[in-house]
């Protein structure tokens, strides 16, 4: 607990920003779970419903890697200061829905929301490692991986009472509420940015220069993403992953049904569970942050995380019980939690400050449209093959990356920063 205790207690502005994180997402959760229900309500239409997770999942593909290189010029701290306030103002219209005929302001706030959201996670992920030390962030990454399941945890749970008590209005203004609150915790934050050198030689530039130059930081970024070997693998672990995640999203529900016979209600207990062990498994990863090298964590979580879910999909062929989906829930939030830790981890030493918000974009965008191919195929695959031999790649992509990560450990590890000249 020495790493934890180090992390919450000495680093002010990380402190806050973490407390920021948690109130927003918990905001986030909220809205996402109750207007998932308040759709299907309003409309009746499972078409209707899945529209939302088309309007979220756009912005990402069109707009995360350029969103990326406006987050490196400008300052993170109010980068997401503007986006929190920006995010509490596009929820007001959804006070104005009341009936199926104005379902596409709801469309259009989410779509609003997802588009901000392309600038406030590159500003947030790129913040941290000028927040902490460097043998802190693991620490960090798993702090901020903890507070996304704690989130899920309450907002899921906050987001069906508040949409049976109040409706649209009532989820607009508590997202709303959170986001402003979000806002004061982040401008308490004493950090402020240093300007890089080509702050200074873009005030000077004529229209057609900055194009230019937004055009070659964006190529950039792209570039970035498959420079030298680390990154490369880094870049095909996340594209093979994503794919894996779209299918899971996908044929899900369907495995819960047909293979194991639940109804609606063990479905959502049995995602909801994963929440438990992200908790606790973010804990472990942030009590021993500091022990173990970021690629070892990556390499051992992505790999147990992967075993854990064959288990679970290969269990109903002996078995119709729903306690061992609940177990295996529980039990995949540690390697999870040591898998998004330590490739974060990797990914903030294998990059510098100031090319850092683009690359995340870059690479954000790309395993988003890997998630829209998983989607894709599951759907066809899933009847021409069977919903549990698809699920199978997704835990063998974890088994396998995994592997490949732990023997590359050498290549991920962070290049020391070279010694400055002595003097002459």
């Amino acid at each position: 607990m020495k790493d934890l205790w180090g992390v919450l207690a000495r680093q002010r502005d990380y402190r806050l920003m973490l407390s920021a994180g948690l109130i927003s997402l918990i905001g986030d959760w909220l809205l996402r779970t109750g207007l998932a229900f308040q759709v299907y309500v309003l409309t009746g239409s499972t078409l209707a419903s899945g529209g939302l997770l088309l309007a979220s999942f756009v912005p990402p593909v069109v707009l995360g890697s350029l969103a990326g290189v406006f987050v490196d010029r400008w300052d993170r701290r109010k980068t997401m200061i503007v986006t929190n306030v920006l995010n509490a103002l596009v929820l007001l219209p959804l006070l104005a829905v009341r009936d199926e005929s104005a379902i596409w302001i709801v469309y259009g706030v989410v779509l609003a929301q997802s588009c901000l959201q392309q600038f406030f996670s590159p500003a947030e992920q790129s913040l941290v490692p000028v927040l902490v030390e460097s043998e802190q962030l693991v620490t960090a990454n798993a702090l901020n991986g903890q507070i996304r399941d704690i989130a899920r945890l309450v907002g899921a749970a906050l987001g069906g009472v508040f949409a049976a008590l109040g409706g649209l209005t009532l989820l607009g203004l508590a997202d709303a509420g959170t986001f402003l609150i979000a806002v004061v915790l982040v401008a308490g934050m004493r950090h402020r940015r240093t300007p890089h050198e080509h702050d200074e030689a873009s005030a000077a530039e004529e229209a057609g220069g900055a194009i230019r130059r937004l055009r070659a930081e964006w190529t950039e970024g792209l570039r970035l993403c498959v420079a030298g070997q680390a990154m490369r693998l880094l870049f095909v672990f996340c594209l093979v992953t994503g794919v894996g995640e779209g299918i899971m999203s996908t044929l899900f529900a369907p495995f819960v049904s047909s293979e194991l016979g639940g109804d609606g209600t063990a479905y959502g207990l049995i995602v909801s569970s994963q929440a438990i062990g992200g908790i606790v498994g973010g804990l472990v990863a942030a009590a021993i942050g500091s022990r173990l090298p970021a690629a070892t964590m990556w390499g051992v979580g992505a790999f147990f995380f992967g075993l854990v879910d064959l288990t679970l999909f290969c269990y109903p062929l002996i078995s119709d019980s729903l306690i061992p989906a609940f177990a295996c829930m529980i039990v995949v939030g540690l390697p999870g939690a040591f898998t998004v830790a330590g490739m974060m981890t990797v990914f903030q030493n294998l990059t510098q400050d100031g090319t850092r918000g683009r690359i995340f974009g870059a690479i954000t965008a790309t395993e988003s449209v890997a998630v829209l191919v998983g989607i894709t195929s599951a759907g066809f695959l899933g009847d021409a093959v069977g919903i549990i031999p698809v699920l199978v790649f997704q835990g063998l992509g974890y088994v396998v990356g995994g592997l490949v990560i732990l023997s590359r450990r050498q290549v991920l590890a962070p290049r020391p920063e070279p010694a400055p000249p002595l003097p002459v």
